[in-house]
């Protein structure tokens, strides 16, 4: 009955007009710069990090930090921020003990430096301090961003950062990690001229089609299981599970995805499949994607290949990623396209497992 009455909550205010609102919707907004370069950001952040790390609710509180970085002349700039943690399944403390982080740019602040324009960002560490392979982990998942990057613009912009923290409250060494800032839901949908929205359900022929579908083939490109694009999850109050919904109630809508540790390309050491499928290990893939006719999967698939050598590229190229991981994404990516590539194997492992 509750599943009803969102179908029908969603209708009411989407369904009329979606058909008659297909036109392109160029309007755009200017945004800073903090996301419009690829260059390594060197940041200190000095913090009281034992009080903020005891606070493992999903509403903590911010606290007062500092956070340094030198511009190209050398000027060093100081911004006074609040720092909380965040997260769900990475802010469990037997899964992160250095856990993710939001950054709250005070108002006032950041005039005239990188993070002009910028208010909250979500800002993923390396988990672990004293495992090396978590710092791996970080940089394999930034570019899974970069990846989705490729393809669209309607998706969440990323900087990879070289981020040294300062313990305020304790005489302990400095650390130096990579992490990376992901851009405001708000912003990733208005520089594209939408809105983000909280929506209880999204029946799955209310999306843009074609995004829809590129989603689908991305998240099996990742071998991601942890998604869904038409409902949350149970400890969620709005759609959709590491999905960000983007639009206009008067239609188009659009599924962006987001949270990428449990996928397969990522292979953190506590992803899982979704247990309801029958795979054991995120490695392996299972096509989710809705059943749609073969064509338009063809279609969505050709992009893809049109992108293959600047997927392969962008791992080649990263910096800081060990020969171990380069070597594990390559052969991942090999197996992705090595699938979509041969028509019998697109219809025995996408076109069999696809929803109806």
């Amino acid at each position: 009955m509750r599943t009803a009455i969102a179908f029908a909550f969603f209708w009411v205010f989407v369904s009329p007009s979606i058909a008659a609102t297909q036109q392109d919707h160029t309007t755009s907004r200017e945004f800073g710069v903090l996301f419009s370069s690829d260059e390594l950001l060197s940041l200190t952040i000095e913090a009281p990090l034992r009080s903020i790390f005891r606070q493992r609710e999903q509403e903590s509180d911010d606290h007062d930090a500092v956070l340094r970085y030198a511009q190209g002349d050398g000027t060093e700039v100081v911004l006074d921020i609040g720092l909380r943690t965040r997260g769900k399944f990475r802010l469990q403390r037997s899964t992160c003990r250095f856990p993710p982080l939001r950054v709250n740019i005070k108002t006032g602040q950041a005039e005239n430096t990188v993070f002009e324009g910028e208010d909250k960002l979500k800002l993923v560490t390396h988990c672990q301090t004293n495992r090396p392979e978590y710092e791996q982990y970080v940089l394999r998942e930034y570019l899974v961003y970069r990846l989705y990057n490729l393809l669209t613009d309607l998706s969440f912009q990323v900087r990879l950062a070289r981020i040294t923290y300062v313990n305020t409250e304790e005489d302990d060494e400095p650390i130096t990690r990579f992490g990376f800032l992901i851009e405001d839901e708000d912003n990733v949908a208005l520089r594209s001229g939408w809105e983000a929205m909280s929506v209880p359900i999204v029946p799955p022929d209310v999306y843009d089609q074609d995004q829809l579908n590129q989603v689908e083939i991305f998240q099996y490109l990742i071998g991601n299981t942890d998604w869904d694009a038409f409902r949350n999850a149970p400890d969620e109050d709005f759609c959709c599970h590491n999905v960000k919904v983007v639009g206009d109630m008067a239609g188009p809508v659009f599924p962006i995805p987001y949270d990428f540790d449990f996928s397969g390309i990522v292979n953190t050491r506590y992803a899982t499949p979704d247990p309801s499928l029958d795979i054991r290990r995120v490695r392996q893939r299972q096509y989710r994607g809705i059943c749609r006719p073969r064509e338009d999967i063809d279609l969505t698939l050709q992009s893809f290949i049109e992108k293959k050598d600047e997927m392969y590229a962008l791992y080649q190229n990263a910096e800081g990623l060990d020969e171990r991981s380069l070597e594990d994404t390559i052969e991942y990516l090999d197996e992705f396209f090595e699938t979509i590539e041969n028509p019998g194997r697109v219809r025995s492992r996408i076109e069999r497992d696809c929803r109806r």
